[in-house]
């Protein structure tokens, strides 16, 4: 059988703000758990809100966990100074589903681009050094629908079997939607298909 990857690393909220300085610049980082790439927007235009003075607010995003989609933005840094500096953190952390976005004030004196690499890289680390980092389940969902009579069957296995119930619909014909852990989910697809009167979508 296959092995199925089936737990992230993600944050378990965002961080706190820290703050980096390198010859009077000041590198603001945080990290944020992030879904979609709407979130990401949102949570920059805040950023820029909040720093208005910043020069810059670079930032790399990860999302997904089978094929993940990433994205690194140097807003208006040299290429690759910074974008990608902070993506190297969150592969180094190995986590996805995050942001960790850099907001800069200029200090008056350039850094050069060795410089700005580093000073990104180390406020992307502190930042995620200075987050929560928790284990998540990528759960796959199937609905089933019995009837009344074949209820104690049904919860007796997603109480054996220890499923979450997503929704429930408790009348006549009785409809649920479990999440199951993505490695168990065709074993306990097979359990359910195999009862008499029960019917997995």
């Amino acid at each position: 059988m296959e092995n199925i990857k089936d737990t992230y690393r993600t944050l378990a909220k965002p961080s706190e703000e820290i703050l980096f300085k390198e010859k009077k610049s000041k590198f603001y980082g945080y990290a944020f758990p992030v879904e979609t790439e709407d979130e990401v927007k949102i949570i920059i235009d805040a950023l820029k809100n909040k720093h208005s003075s910043a020069n810059h607010v670079c930032y790399a995003w990860q999302i997904g966990v089978e094929e993940p989609s990433y994205r690194a933005n140097d807003d208006g840094e040299p290429n690759n100074s910074a974008g990608m500096p902070i993506y190297g953190q969150i592969q180094s952390f190995n986590v996805t589903n995050t942001l960790v976005a850099v907001p800069r004030i200029f200090g008056g004196t350039k850094l050069g681009v060795g410089g700005l690499i580093t000073s990104y890289k180390m406020a992307a680390k502190m930042a995620l050094e200075n987050s929560k980092i928790i284990e998540k389940i990528v759960q796959n969902q199937f609905k089933i629908t019995f009837e009344y009579a074949q209820i104690d069957v049904v919860m007796r296995i997603i109480k054996q079997k220890n499923l979450q119930i997503i929704f429930q619909k408790m009348e006549m014909n009785c409809e649920l939607i479990v999440g199951v852990r993505k490695s168990e989910a065709a074993q306990i697809k097979d359990i359910f298909v195999g009862i008499y009167g029960v019917h997995v979508a």
